[in-house]
């Protein structure tokens, strides 16, 4: 985004809450979805379309979802052209490897390091571009004049001074909410500040009820709980098997697989007789059904000795194989776990890994309901409907970063001076960010923050019910309170209580968002499972759920979209 608004000739700033560099997508390891067709010549973006509206359990954005594949082959290349090495056919071609719920072969990758070298890749190039960089700045505010966003409010992580910047336009790329749950593969900088920041300006949020849980994250040991296990290993033939020895997955099948999969090569019935010798592993169904499968295996009794799943390669591929196509795979668990993944197998199980619900924005243009403020990323909602196919998370950064990019820039010249926000309100925001401070208060942030993950983990978690939801919402409405008398002591500089009491906000106000949507949600769909409404419901198929900020009350309501246009339906 900040490399093609800057390319639009107009002044970038690029605020991180932590390093340059330092984000949640080095845990997409995998690859980059995108009809390169290197690996099958029968792929195109057509087949992209409906693999993707068909991981979405056909809720996601139809326009978003058409405008992403036809765009994400030319960002691959222009990733390749700005330095990207990627892994190499025979022929010299970019590789692509086998997903989860992708037809044919198409994430482009770098071993399991693709989200590193696509983060290197833009930072070596962006940082020539004229943009300026402001590192360790965490955003606290967003500031609004007449309607519109005209900059943000923030201060420096290390001296705790405040920060203003004034803008035009705004992108959030603020990523996830991993952290509003006890177990996750996110980082600690993944607290839904975005979404929140967009909510309290006045932007609608959209299919917050989708939650994607990883099927696999690291079990053991506690301290490295939920750290990622990329779908790369199963891509590379490792195969999910229970405390009996038993490979699992096959028994798992939806029932409707079968009657959705459009298959000359009769893989459906391969898989559902039990066939080992099928194209593409059972293991790479989409991962809310092999997520609810691990748990499901556990709960029988048949789970791993840490509460998860055996994952296998060793028994499937050499060592020389696994330590060239998955270096940090065999590294971490080296590192972290003791453990040599060419010679055993791994204990995996679900971890929240990402957030399919976002802020809603406008397909074209990426600009949110607020006047200049735009998303892009996981902090954007649309795209991935009801649950995301792994690879598609990459690849959307790039086309709709692009997009956020060359719509905010063409935004901003349009308006003649940016408004200056008054002194009142700025000094208003200060005094909300340091009420922290006062001695008069009680409660402790880290307390507050480990019971809102237990709360989120048990009430509105993989499975859901509505006396549990319904529980989690008064339980939540008492941790509000509870987050106003959070005290810190100390000074601002550095000072990590601090920043969790700020963070406290932001995740309560996503943590409300995900249980009001799921409790709306009658009926189980993609990454949203209801134990009480085990099917999905056909009219639920035609809404999506829709949250805004009406007189300081979270309200939600459901609406219909607007259908499928028929060259698209055909491809369906």
């Amino acid at each position: 985004a900040a490399i093609e608004a800057s390319a639009q000739g107009v002044s970038v700033g690029l605020v991180c809450k932590s390093l340059l560099g330092k984000a949640h997508t080095v845990m997409a390891e995998g690859g980059m979805a995108a009809s390169l067709r290197n690996a099958d010549p029968r792929d195109n973006w057509e087949v992209h379309f409906r693999d993707t509206i068909r991981g979405g359990k056909h809720i996601n954005n139809w326009r978003m979802v058409e405008i992403f594949c036809q765009e994400a082959a030319a960002r691959v290349s222009e990733l390749e052209e700005w330095g990207a090495i990627f892994d190499r056919t025979k022929e010299g071609l970019i590789a692509q490897r086998n997903f989860g719920g992708h037809r044919y072969p198409r994430l482009a990758h770098v071993g399991d390091r693709t989200g590193l070298e696509l983060l290197r890749t833009l930072q070596n190039h962006g940082i020539h571009q004229g943009f300026e960089v402001y590192m360790e700045c965490c955003v606290v505010e967003l500031i609004k004049e007449n309607d519109q966003v005209c900059g943000a409010f923030g201060f420096w992580r290390e001296s705790g001074q405040f920060v203003v910047f004034k803008a035009k336009s705004v992108i959030l790329a603020t990523g996830g909410l991993g952290k509003v749950y006890k177990v996750t593969s996110n980082s600690w900088e993944g607290t839904g500040d975005g979404h929140a920041l967009a909510y309290r300006a006045g932007a609608e949020l959209i299919d917050m009820e989708f939650v994607q849980f990883h099927p696999t994250g690291m079990v053991w040991p506690p301290s490295v709980q939920g750290i990622l296990v990329t779908e790369g290993v199963r891509g590379e033939g490792g195969i999910l098997k229970n405390s009996d020895g038993k490979r699992f997955m096959f028994e798992y099948i939806p029932e409707t697989f079968a009657a959705e999969t459009s298959d000359s090569e009769g893989e459906a019935s391969r898989w559902l007789k039990g066939d080992p010798e099928a194209r593409r592993p059972p293991e790479l169904l989409t991962r809310d059904v092999v997520a609810k499968a691990i748990r499901s295996e556990r709960i029988a009794g048949r789970g791993s000795p840490h509460g998860g799943a055996f994952l296998d390669i060793a028994s499937q591929r050499d060592a020389e194989y696994i330590k060239k196509k998955l270096p940090s795979m065999y590294h971490q668990f080296m590192k972290l776990g003791n453990l040599d993944i060419t010679s055993k197998p791994m204990e995996v199980g679900p971890t929240c890994h990402y957030v399919m619900g976002g802020v809603r924005v406008e397909p074209e243009t990426a600009m949110t309901t607020v006047k200049g403020l735009f998303a892009a990323g996981e902090v954007a909602g649309g795209l991935h409907g009801a649950n995301r196919l792994g690879g598609n998370s990459l690849t959307d950064l790039l086309v709709f970063g692009a997009r956020a990019g060359f719509h905010a820039a063409k935004y901003s010249k349009e308006i003649a001076e940016p408004f200056n926000p008054s002194e009142d309100l700025l000094k208003k925001m200060e005094l909300i960010s340091l009420e922290q401070f006062d001695p008069e208060r009680t409660e402790n942030p880290y307390s507050v923050m480990e019971d809102l993950q237990e709360i989120m983990e048990n009430n509105a978690g993989i499975v859901r019910t509505k006396d549990e939801m319904e529980k989690g919402l008064e339980l939540l409405q008492e941790l509000k309170k509870r987050r106003e008398k959070v005290r810190v002591e100390g000074n601002r500089q550095y000072n990590p209580a601090w920043h969790y009491a700020l963070d406290l906000k932001n995740l309560l106000c996503v943590a409300e968002a995900i249980t009001l949507a799921a409790l709306k949600r009658e009926e189980s769909r993609g990454g949203h499972t209801r134990d009480d409404f085990p099917k999905s419901s056909e009219s639920f198929q035609r809404v999506n759920s829709f949250i805004s900020d009406k007189g300081g009350k979270m309200v939600i309501e459901n609406r219909e979209r607007e259908p499928i246009p028929e060259y698209l339906q055909k491809l369906l």
